[in-house]
């Protein structure tokens, strides 16, 4: 018997593209936590997402590229960006400074493309303040606090006295957890990430960022005959 038009199966159907307002997706940690980790884990995987490159003056990690995970500039540089209104947010963490250009963010989001941040609880604190409808916030905690060495040590980037200031510092950063909209345990790292996905993707379905593509949409489905 061949099937009426009405029948078809859901396979027949292809997923309709809906405008919509991209997301501030902004994931903060202490570090060794392990946003840099799902940072790039949902970067490589997610072709609607795209990093937001932070201006910093510390020194480049032997492992960074300049450009790609920092751009390393000097502090005279950036007093004269934080000066001319080019910040989106900063930040000084462990001595040295960090900021978002504004530019960059403005124009990504507008034209439907997600934005990530991973950033320290300053900078996102002042993302919240600056563009609260856009940012949607995630903290990311290690199971313990031996876990959270252990993965300091690991990493082999930083000297002893560097890993201990960072451990310092870390119990003032985890008590920033109420300040978020969204808490993963970092204690597996695909069940974390899959946490992390889950967000995005609801995220990106709010109705406050679909508004304008649904509202066209749902005109031309009602002008359809039934």
């Amino acid at each position: 018997m061949t099937a009426s038009p009405s029948s078809g199966s859901m396979s027949d159907f292809q997923r309709v593209p809906m405008a919509r307002r991209g997301v501030m997706l902004v994931i903060s940690s202490p570090s060794g936590a392990g946003k840099g980790t799902l940072s790039r884990l949902l970067l490589d995987t997610d072709r609607d997402i795209t990093l937001s490159i932070s201006v910093t003056t510390r020194d480049r990690r032997p492992s960074e590229v300049d450009g790609v995970h920092y751009t390393f500039i000097k502090p005279s540089h950036f007093h004269a960006m934080r000066e001319g209104g080019e910040l989106l947010e900063w930040a000084e963490v462990h001595g040295n400074l960090y900021a978002t250009p504004r530019p960059p963010v403005e124009q990504a989001l507008a034209s439907g493309r997600d934005v990530l941040f991973d950033i320290d609880w300053q900078g996102a604190a002042q993302l919240r303040e600056k563009m609260p409808t856009d940012v949607v916030s995630i903290f990311i905690l290690p199971p313990t606090m031996a876990e959270l060495k252990a993965r300091l040590m690991r990493r082999a980037e930083d000297a002893a006295d560097v890993i201990e200031k960072r451990l310092r510092n870390a119990r003032t950063e985890i008590q920033q957890w109420p300040n978020f909209d969204y808490i993963v345990v970092n204690d597996d790292l695909q069940g974390a990430f899959a946490d992390l996905q889950s967000i995005l993707r609801a995220e990106r379905k709010r109705r406050e960022r679909i508004a304008a593509g649904t509202e066209s949409f749902v005109a031309g489905l009602l002008d359809q005959p039934i």
